[in-house]
């Protein structure tokens, strides 16, 4: 039997109060991914590795597999095409009805 596809690493830059980062967050927890969740309120010495990593200062930032993928636009675009779920490694790559 083979094995399933290990899940994605993903982890999310923001703060507890941007409506984006919680909007992304949102996204994540109702497909039950983990993700590594950086509060950059609590950590702010993590705000110049986001910056390094993603070339970009606004919240959140998110990576899969450490590949930056942007923010909450970008991540429900990907939902919304149906690409999401293959980079998460979940397999469920269908394409969004329209």
């Amino acid at each position: 039997m083979p094995d399933a596809p290990a899940a994605a690493e993903v982890v999310v830059y923001g703060t507890a109060r941007c409506p984006y980062c919680i909007r992304a967050r949102a996204l994540l927890d109702r497909k039950g991914i983990s993700y590594d969740d950086i509060r950059l309120e609590q950590q702010p010495e993590r705000r110049q590795e986001m910056d390094r990593l993603s070339n970009r200062r606004t919240v959140p930032q998110i990576f899969i597999d450490g590949v930056h993928i942007g923010g909450s636009d970008e991540l429900h675009e990907l939902e919304y095409t149906g690409k999401l779920d293959g980079l998460l490694g979940t397999g469920n790559t269908h394409k969004a009805d329209k």
